[in-house]
């Protein structure tokens, strides 16, 4: 059937009728869950580049004075690495994405992350994910910690998964650790290097070690759902 000038128009303009209806319904949706994503999620700043006020600093040597252990410099995180401790938040956190940059400002050398803590000590109860050199991606159980992929128990430490996965000494790092629950899965620069299920604890402070040698941190935020 032959179809007129008129009706073939007026097919055209349909067509491009419903393909704008179409745009604009998933522009629509893009912004909503744009939206509700944002809504959904806060984010916590636990270092903000000018004072320690929401942290506790805890140290081998009580005699010491922290701030020769702990401080800011150049709007980072400055540790000298003496004497042993840490530097841990006030609030207590859980089911949560943290994510904290470090580099060696020297010579590479120890240090750690310590997740839910429960409570002090120069070895505190919590888990440490590792920062030495060659060994980031590495879970360290300190005393009273447990999870189920910690099978070994003649050795405090699960290996990382893959291979070394840092930067070289002077380079920024980036620890990307996600607690859910139970669970907490652990990436260095992006690559996944280890995951621990059923740890019998789940909440707790977080901390930056001192351990030898001086180490500067930075961007050190955690994203967790809004209460």
């Amino acid at each position: 059937m032959k179809i007129s000038k008129r009706e073939s128009i007026i097919r055209i303009l349909i067509i491009i009728a419903v393909i704008a209806v179409i745009v604009m319904i998933s522009v629509l949706t893009e912004k909503k869950n744009s939206e509700i994503t944002t809504q959904e999620f806060d984010t916590v700043y636990l270092f903000n580049g000018e004072n320690l006020d929401n942290w506790q600093i805890v140290l081998k040597d009580s005699t010491s004075n922290p701030d020769s252990t702990f401080s800011i410099k150049g709007g980072n995180l400055y540790s000298s690495g003496d004497p042993f401790g840490y530097i841990r938040t006030k609030e207590s956190y859980s089911d949560y994405q943290l994510f904290v940059d470090w580099r060696w400002v020297e010579n590479p050398g120890n240090s750690g992350v310590f997740i839910h803590i429960s409570e002090d000590g120069i070895w505190p109860v919590c888990l440490e994910c590792q920062l030495m050199s060659g060994k980031a991606g590495d879970l360290v159980c300190f005393t009273g910690f447990e999870f189920k992929e910690h099978v070994n128990k003649d050795s405090k430490v699960v290996a990382k998964k893959e291979e070394i996965s840092e930067k070289l000494a002077g380079e920024w790092n980036t620890y990307d650790i996600r607690v859910v629950g139970d669970s907490l899965s652990v990436y260095v620069n992006d690559v996944l290097q280890n995951i621990a299920t059923q740890t019998n604890f789940s909440s707790g402070n977080i901390a930056l070690q001192s351990e030898g040698v001086p180490i500067e941190f930075r961007n050190v935020f955690l994203v967790k759902e809004k209460e």
